[in-house]
């Protein structure tokens, strides 16, 4: 098992992971359809969103725990 101390490391990899999957499957398929070589061409996205995704959540995901605890009303209230 990973070490508690890698868990937002491992939650921005899943989560990159899962998003990145999604996103560029339907985007890909809005684009060209249901093409003969979608799934090469998913795969390719993919792979490229993945790059992406992974390091700006990394370094979003912080930013957006801030924003999160200015919008959403603490129980001390």
């Amino acid at each position: 098992m990973i070490e508690q101390k890698y868990q937002k490391l491992v939650f921005a990899f899943l989560m990159a992971l899962i998003m990145s999957c999604i996103m560029s499957f339907v985007i890909s398929v809005f684009n060209v359809g249901w093409h003969a070589e979608i799934v090469h061409i998913w795969l390719k996205a993919w792979a490229f969103a993945f790059i992406i995704a992974f390091p700006t959540i990394t370094v979003v995901a912080p930013l957006v725990h801030i924003l999160v605890s200015y919008v959403v009303k603490s129980q001390d209230h």
